[in-house]
């Protein structure tokens, strides 16, 4: 009996596996910017989202590399043809360019804008 992880089963336990790491890592890595929200003295909501847009990549490319670490690298774009393939289940959340380093960088620079313009502005 030959094994492949090309198949809907090991698709399902990688993906309850990400979803069940997602919160942690967002807390894991939304904490530091809070942190220097509330001191630099943003209010809450303001720091609460910016908290949360910051951890998204960071929470992501972990994702991702536990997918390629599953798969390999040659081997995860079925994984992501097959999440798309449910987008109101499994697939929530998902586009292909949420795993390209180009936005996952220019989602940094976007909570570290808002970080600056609601210091400047007193928001």
């Amino acid at each position: 009996m030959s094994y492949s992880e090309l198949t809907e089963r090991n698709y399902r336990r990688i993906c309850f596996i990400n979803w069940s790491l997602t919160l942690p890592m967002l807390i894991l890595f939304a904490w530091p910017y809070y942190m220097v929200a509330t001191w630099t003295g943003i209010s809450s909501p303001i720091a609460n989202l910016g908290a949360i847009i910051f951890a998204l990549p960071f929470m992501m490319t972990i994702l991702h590399g536990h997918v390629t670490m599953a798969l390999g690298a040659l081997h995860r774009h079925h994984y992501y043809n097959w999440l798309s393939g449910y987008p109101l289940s499994f697939g929530f959340f998902f586009h292909p360019v949420m795993f390209r380093t180009r936005f996952r960088i220019s989602i940094v620079i976007v909570a570290l804008l808002i970080m600056i313009f609601s210091w400047i502005f007193n928001w």
